[in-house]
């Protein structure tokens, strides 16, 4: 039998450059980059942001939970 999980659910990261695409001069790719994680629904009610890195921007930048 399968084991619930309990409150832990898992999220998708996203770069927050994703609409500034066109603008930036530096880049090495096209395209939006994208992580995944987990995190605690009862502690961490709201949307996530963390700082990580983008290669698409070549640099550190928040990352925001999408749906």
């Amino acid at each position: 039998m399968a084991k619930n999980k309990g409150a832990r659910i898992i999220i998708t990261l996203e770069c927050s450059c994703r609409n500034n695409i066109e603008l930036h001069k530096i880049k090495r790719k096209k395209g939006i980059f994208r992580y995944t994680t987990t995190k605690n629904r009862r502690n961490t009610p709201a949307r996530l942001e963390i700082n990580k890195f983008c290669p698409y921007c070549n640099s550190h930048k928040k990352f925001k939970e999408i749906k």
